[in-house]
Parts: C-alpha cells; structure tokens; sequence
C-alpha cells in the first residue's frame, strides 16, 4: 500500500512539474509538484527499508519461548514414537 501511494505522489509531482504550464495566481505550481515528488521518493524508501524480506535474517516464531532463523535447527528432547510396520501377506 505504502509503495502505490509513493508511486501516485511521484506522479502527480512529475505532471505538475513537468507537464503543466498554467500559471495560478499565489502558488507554484513546479514547487508542488517537486515537493511532491520529495514525498513520493521518501515514502518509496522507507517502505523498502521496513520491507521484511530485505531483513538478512527473519525469525519465524516456533513456540513463545523460542524464535529460530532459517538457518538454525530446532532440536527436539523427546524421544521419537517406534512404529511397527506389518505387512501381510494372504495366500
């Protein structure tokens, strides 16, 4: 949301500095326009700087107490349930 409102205040900057040439009495319109493209570039770069997957490592959360990267290895202190496998066989 963050990235279309940066890229509508970069445009309307661009065709109020760029593309109108109406003169109104009391405003700059070609200031409007490049303040508005400041706030466009500013927003842009600070959304890409809170973006989570630019985060060298993200934690994901395993249990409350716990909170692992994707490069560690969570283990376990239970002891695995033995399974049997039967197979029969019926002649």
């Amino acid at each position: 949301m963050a990235t279309g409102i940066s890229l509508f205040f970069l445009a309307i900057g661009a065709i109020l500095t760029f593309a109108v040439h109406t003169a109104v009495q009391g405003v700059d319109l070609g200031t409007i326009g490049v303040i508005l493209m400041v706030i466009g570039l500013l927003g842009m770069l600070f959304s890409l700087v809170l973006w989570d997957s630019w985060s060298p490592r993200p934690l994901r959360r395993v249990d409350d107490d716990v909170a692992l990267g994707r490069r560690d290895v969570l283990i376990d202190d239970e002891a695995p349930v033995r399974r049997t496998v039967t197979r029969r066989v019926y002649r």
